[in-house]
């Protein structure tokens, strides 16, 4: 494998260890320095269409102009990007970072319900989307009067960067860049504060881990509102001077490697289930990937080993969660890979295991995983009591379950909340619950993950009618499907006399998780 790696690292700069991005004062400087650099260079390929990097620099600079001239945007105001993936969210990104403003991603699967609870949360009065919400922003604006929409067709193709002074430009380390939501066990997001420091430092520590340089083109085709994305396929190629492959269709997995081999694309980022499809996809040879990294959900054994027998690069499993911006390990290049582990902490971040009272626990013994270094989030966005649950004594509390090995390779066992991982995307089941009780004529609702082949986890629920009432599968996901986003739908309902409880009262979701494995069994066996 070095020798591959050393051939491909032939064809641009050497990777350089010593080099850092760590020297820009911030974001901003950072894209002016890159762009800058590689003016000439093709930031983006998206379909059949190439961005320099002079280009995304006009438009970036272009929505910064607008936003403080037409919008009265603020130094440290909140700005909404709720974009499906293209080259301008890129644009808009820096763009809202060289106004000096926050930039806060959303979701685009979200239904307008859960948008305004984001926007009402974060104070934004500004949301950057496309014409295809135009229903959805409709129904916002009757929530928000005083909210300001920037369509992104609007942004011009082809413009001069003006000279202005941006306000993002005297930004320092230790201000706000991001305000990532990302839900609790509350069943409501919370918003994650990165500030440039997070980012930048996450961003350098993995060029690092990856040897990333300015020849590689990172494949994105994961959401770009996700923190995965953020760092690991925009932050990171266009502040070292690589390239983004922003893939245009995941269906079929083929058509993803015809995008890879057509743009000659070196690394790819994404989740388990794609790595199952293209380890049963037919690929020609002399791909040109050199690593796949897979994240934002466990990554199975099995996968794992049925890619890594087809490939001659490898797929290696990483770990990071949004407080953390988000990449806190991953195994190493150089080796050894473990199997079915999260890897070895990045430069710059620790992590250990402790228990319920914050003690350090030995190697082998399973605990709480805990972080803490320059990416680590400063809190949840005006959130004291919340932050002060995942924040102790310097450390990140993360809610994983796992252990660390001798060698300094840690591994997840479980998750300590009822967190489910949906292709990636956390859903919670109180988030599911809440809405469920709302449906007239439920009387308890709990909701549990069932495993997926091809999403990792679905959600299920399990509800109880009120007395006199007749609950239908049928009428409560439609009423689901109003309030909540595809993703969060239950796979199905089940309609109980009653739900198992403890002597609590608390509804034993052990009891409900052991009633599928049941159903699966007898499934099967019929």
């Amino acid at each position: 494998m070095a020798t591959q790696i050393e051939s491909m690292i032939g064809r641009g700069a050497p990777f350089d260890p010593q080099a850092t991005l760590l020297q820009d004062r911030n974001l901003s400087t950072a894209w002016l320095r890159s762009a800058q650099e590689n003016s000439s260079k093709t930031a983006v390929f998206w379909g059949d269409d190439e961005l320099s990097y002079a280009r995304l620099l006009g438009q970036s600079c272009w929505v910064a102009t607008h936003l403080k001239n037409q919008l009265s945007i603020k130094r440290g105001d909140r700005v909404g990007l709720w974009l499906k993936n293209c080259p301008q969210f890129i644009s808009v990104l820096y763009g809202t970072l060289l106004a000096g403003a926050v930039v806060v991603p959303i979701n685009n699967f979200l239904k307008p319900d859960e948008v305004a609870h984001i926007l009402q949360d974060a104070g934004v009065n500004i949301l950057i989307t496309e014409s295809s919400t135009e229903e959805s922003v409709t129904r916002l604006r009757s929530m928000f009067p005083n909210l300001q929409v920037l369509l992104v067709e609007s942004i011009p193709a082809e413009t001069v960067p003006q000279g202005i002074a941006w306000d993002g430009v005297e930004a320092q380390r230790q201000d706000l860049a991001v305000l990532i939501y990302t839900s609790g066990t509350t069943g409501r997001p919370k918003g994650a504060m990165l500030t440039h420091d997070n980012l930048l430092s996450n961003v350098e520590s993995c060029r690092i881990m990856l040897q990333a340089v300015s020849f590689d083109r990172i494949a994105v085709l994961l959401p770009m509102f996700h923190s995965f994305m953020l760092t690991v396929g925009i932050l990171l190629p266009l502040l070292i001077g690589g390239s983004v492959l922003l893939i245009k269709s995941v269906h079929p997995p083929k058509a993803i490697f015809g995008e890879i081999f057509d743009r000659q694309a070196t690394l790819l980022p994404a989740i388990p289930p794609l790595f199952r499809a293209l380890a049963g996809a037919a690929v020609p040879e002399n791909c040109p990937l050199r690593l796949c990294v897979s994240g934002a959900a466990p990554l199975p054994l099995e996968i794992l080993k049925e890619f890594n027998a087809k490939f001659s690069f490898p797929l290696l499993e990483g770990y990071g969660l949004s407080e953390a911006s988000p990449v806190v390990s991953i195994n190493p290049i150089p080796g050894p890979w473990k199997a079915g582990s999260i890897g070895t902490p990045i430069p710059g971040v620790e992590m250990s295991v402790q228990d319920d009272a914050g003690t350090f626990l030995p190697h082998g013994v399973v605990g709480e995983i805990c972080v803490r270094g320059t990416n680590v989030m400063t809190g949840y966005w005006n959130q004291a009591e919340e932050s002060a649950k995942v924040l102790k004594n310097g450390w990140l509390l993360t809610g994983d379950i796992g252990y660390g090995d001798s060698e300094g390779y840690y591994f997840i066992t479980d998750r300590k909340k009822d967190m489910l991982l949906v292709n990636g995307i956390n859903v919670y089941p109180r988030e599911i619950e809440e809405i469920l009780y709302q449906f007239p004529g439920i009387k308890e609702a709990s909701v549990v993950g069932q495993p997926d082949s091809r999403k990792g986890e679905q959600p299920i629920a399990f509800v109880s009618a009120i007395e006199g009432t007749t609950l239908n599968e049928k009428t409560i996901t439609d009423f689901l499907r109003e309030r909540l986003a595809n993703y969060k739908i239950p796979r199905h309902i089940h309609v109980l006399t009653v739900l198992p409880r403890n002597a609590t009262g608390k509804i034993l979701k052990t009891q409900l998780r052991e009633m599928l494995k049941n159903t699966a069994k007898e499934t099967n066996q019929g």
